[in-house]
């Protein structure tokens, strides 16, 4: 796709329907709600290796210290101001490198979103399909800017929040369906697709996080695994709907292929 295309597209975006949008998220998630739960597991096995090596340390650290400025007297706040920063440092670059890992295994998963779209065999190694050098430097290139843009949202009070979260939600999908966009037209194809349906998609946001969460926790907890992924399902079919995709794909030559050796 080029980038006259796309905004020629977002610029004469049809009209969409809530419920329409609504119902295909659901349809979707039907037959993606397996590959959900498997993702929610990978992200979750990645995760809590990240935490305990993380604070272990830290627990057993502060418990020898405080043991130590009982016996000696010690003043604790000296011990408390250097491991700080230095704890402080260590989990600022542990949350990026594991936040830009779950965000190529959640593009991953948006990238089978469209594939199981178009009723294409996935198999579970496509979570892993953006794990290469070029694609991960551009996520963390992008979680950088989430982070940034969300910092200066929050200082600049709670209103701002509420409008960034819907071009934010829409980078993943940029990416995850156009990885060869540059990081900058990524962020800015974000934003004109988020600011031409802005209410609409924060209403469908809200209202896929808000079951999603309820449901989950309905099912005693462990069901927040299957439902958490449908949030990306509106935001995915709003893409599809406002930009889409090039007529032709290599799945579809060769299904074409396919049918004409038939």
């Amino acid at each position: 796709m080029t980038e006259t295309y796309i905004k020629e597209r977002i610029k004469s975006a049809p009209q969409l329907d809530f419920g329409t949008i609504f119902s295909e998220s659901i349809d979707l998630f039907k037959k993606s709600i397996v590959h959900g739960f498997v993702m929610q597991l990978i992200v979750m096995i990645a995760t809590i290796p990240f935490f305990l090596i993380l604070y272990v340390p830290l627990i057993v650290s502060i418990s020898q210290q405080s043991d130590v400025t009982q016996t000696t007297g010690t003043d604790y706040s000296q011990f408390l101001s250097g491991f700080s920063i230095l704890s402080l440092v260590f989990f600022l670059v542990g949350v990026v490198i594991i936040g830009t890992l779950v965000m190529a295994i959640r593009v991953g998963f948006i990238r089978m979103l469209k594939m199981i779209d178009e009723d294409v065999d996935i198999s579970t190694k496509e979570l892993f399909y953006f794990f290469k050098g070029k694609y991960l430097f551009k996520l963390f290139l992008l979680l950088l800017i989430t982070i940034l843009i969300g910092s200066i949202a929050m200082l600049l009070f709670i209103l701002p929040i509420f409008y960034v979260i819907v071009p934010i939600s829409f980078m993943m999908v940029v990416f995850a369906l156009n990885p060869e966009f540059t990081t900058g037209e990524i962020v800015k194809f974000s934003f004109l697709l988020g600011n031409k349906k802005w209410l609409i998609s924060f209403g469908l946001i809200i209202v896929a996080t808000v079951l999603s969460s309820l449901i989950g926790f309905v099912l005693c907890g462990i069901g927040i695994l299957f439902t958490a992924p449908f949030v990306y399902h509106p935001v995915y079919i709003i893409y599809k709907k406002v930009v889409g995709f090039e007529e032709i794909t290599k799945n579809d030559d060769f299904r074409n292929s396919l049918k004409k050796t038939n």
